[in-house]
């Protein structure tokens, strides 16, 4: 017989199930956002943006608006976010208006 205990939060405010999926609402100060420079096939630098808890609506309205102003491609794996090349000082400036704390780390 397996173990099915059920475990209650009293807290509503943290955890909301919708849809299937499970959604953390944290606020923007609270996530710890880094900023990372890589190399991908050909040599190419890439920017990735990790540290997102829950990629959702608002997330990808983000990535929409970074990628506009920084005039490069970019997509969302795995719960990071990848911009075509070296837009880290662009991105950071982005994300503090948008209320985020970023920290630029590795190359």
């Amino acid at each position: 017989m397996k173990n099915h205990k059920i475990i209650y939060s009293t807290d509503n405010s943290y955890f909301e199930e919708k849809d299937g999926e499970l959604k953390i609402d944290l606020n923007n100060l609270e996530q710890n956002i880094r900023l990372f420079l890589d190399r991908k096939k050909g040599g190419k630098i890439i920017t990735v943006i990790k540290g997102f808890r829950v990629i959702d609506d608002q997330i990808k309205a983000l990535v929409k608006k970074i990628k506009i102003k920084c005039a490069s491609g970019g997509s969302i794996k795995n719960n990071e976010i990848i911009i075509q090349g070296n837009k880290r000082d662009i991105i950071k400036a982005i994300l503090e208006k948008e209320g985020y704390k970023p920290k630029l780390s590795g190359g």
